[in-house]
């Protein structure tokens, strides 16, 4: 089975930066994109970054200018660095793959998720 392990979470005091990375593992092909979600307690899992299999980038308005998303293409390997953090962005982060093949809806994308790492931004 597909698993994807993320890295590089832990506690920062506000201001100060982290830098996250996943690693896939398992068969991974028809890779079309990866991508960072958070979620704290209590809150819905949101988009922060993603990044295609072509190098193109999407950010999540209240990230931009902050976080840099990118990735290895020959390792599959993703990476998130995390500036100027805030206390509100205290969440669990989680590593996300869409993944092209034919499964139970039929051909399409289909997502897989890390088990995620916890940062935590102190006031």
């Amino acid at each position: 089975q597909v698993k994807l392990e993320e890295s590089g979470g832990g506690s920062v005091q506000a201001g100060g930066s982290l830098a996250l990375s996943c690693t896939p593992s398992g068969s991974i092909f028809s890779l079309n994109s990866m991508g960072w979600y958070r979620q704290a307690p209590g809150k819905q899992r949101d988009l922060v970054a993603e990044i295609t299999n072509s190098g193109q980038t999407t950010y999540s308005d209240s990230v931009k200018g902050r976080f840099t998303i990118s990735r290895d293409n020959l390792k599959n390997t993703m990476y998130l660095q995390m500036n100027s953090l805030k206390p509100e962005e205290t969440a669990v982060y989680y590593c996300n793959a869409k993944l092209m093949r034919s499964g139970e809806l039929g051909y399409g994308t289909y997502d897989y998720w890390g088990q995620g790492t916890q940062v935590t931004v102190s006031s």
